[in-house]
């Protein structure tokens, strides 16, 4: 599958750029992963100016790698602030592209709860005029418009405001035509539910990233996730509790020799600052934006993968995927 012959503005943080010119890409990652009421509430342990300094030196050490662009998969339940990401992206040599959506693993926050088209006050979907508000207007009155859409399953399964989420995004989608970015839990196969939910929706998988299938040595699995059209995410690098280095880059090169190089992203799921603690921070030294280009590259060339492969996943796959999800115009009624 080669690329598209011609190429579309991507909007980033900073402005547009053409996809031809994202260059070696990380498809799923962070900058700051948030908790806002926490951070309002016990401001004693918030230090917003040390932290935009330390997203700047981690950005410019990928930079310095080669990474030409990141997109932030940051959305709704992971505390985006795009104004923080402003203040980062302005003082670094990288396209940052932001997404919409939620990651929501059991139950949305209760003011959407409250505001269920299924429940028993019922109305509108607000979820999918945010969701389209990011997109054609910008994200909180910055002008800066999100060019992925976001969501989750997990352990939990389809929950009903899970559920609620994916029909949400996939009537997105279709609007939009924009790429689907998923997390999931490889350990139950949960990438295959995603997309029964997405088909019945009327979504091409093809436009669909399942995140997180690095996290298995499943091949039976993930061929099967890879059959019905979707990219996969191979994109927990760095990040070694559940599946080891050795095994990760084993079934990337797996797959690789088996010809689905096409259908692959490689990225890690990063962030400069987590506020969930640093217990899984000190789990994983090596969870930085420079661990593909560092370790991972080489380890997948000693395995037999070419160069040209390495470039298909890094540059070629990303930039496919925005141009063939380019953003459709919305319809508007005479």
């Amino acid at each position: 599958m080669g690329v598209s012959a011609e190429a579309v503005m991507v909007p980033t943080v900073t402005g547009e750029v053409r996809s031809d010119q994202l260059g070696m890409t990380l498809m799923h990652e962070h900058i700051f992963i948030l908790a806002p009421e926490v951070e309002q509430n016990y401001p004693e342990d918030w230090h917003e100016d040390e932290i935009v300094d330390e997203a700047v030196r981690k950005l410019r050490a990928a930079k310095n790698k080669g990474i030409e662009s990141i997109v932030d998969l940051t959305v709704l339940g992971l505390g985006r602030d795009i104004r923080l990401i402003q203040r980062v992206a302005e003082q670094v040599e990288i396209n940052i592209i932001a997404a919409t959506g939620a990651y929501v693993t059991t139950a949305l926050p209760l003011p959407f709860v409250f505001q269920d088209p299924n429940g028993p006050v019922g109305g509108r979907e607000v979820l999918i005029e945010l969701f389209e508000k990011d997109i054609f207007e910008g994200i909180a009155g910055t002008g800066v418009r999100a060019r992925a859409i976001k969501c989750a399953t997990d352990v939990a399964g389809l929950t009903h405001d899970v559920e609620r989420v994916l029909h949400a995004v996939a009537r997105v989608h279709r609007t939009t035509n924009l790429p689907i970015f998923t997390h999931t839990d490889a350990a139950t196969r949960g990438g295959l539910e995603q997309q029964r939910v997405f088909r019945e929706d009327g979504v091409d998988l093809e436009h669909v990233i399942i995140g997180h299938c690095g996290d298995t040595s499943d091949l039976d699995y993930l061929r099967e996730l890879l059959a019905a059209g979707s990219y996969l995410g191979m994109d927990r690098f760095g990040l070694y509790n559940l599946l080891d280095f050795e095994t990760r880059v084993e079934v990337v090169a797996r797959l690789c020799s088996e010809g689905f190089t096409d259908r692959l992203i490689l990225s890690h799921d990063a962030s400069c600052y987590l506020r969930w603690g640093d217990s899984l921070r000190a789990l994983a030294p090596k969870w930085e934006y420079t661990q593909i280009v560092e370790d991972v590259l080489p380890a997948l060339r000693s395995r037999g993968v070419s160069a040209e492969q390495i470039e298909e996943m890094m540059v070629s796959n990303p930039r496919r995927i925005f141009e063939d999800g380019a953003l459709r115009s919305p319809v508007v009624a005479a």
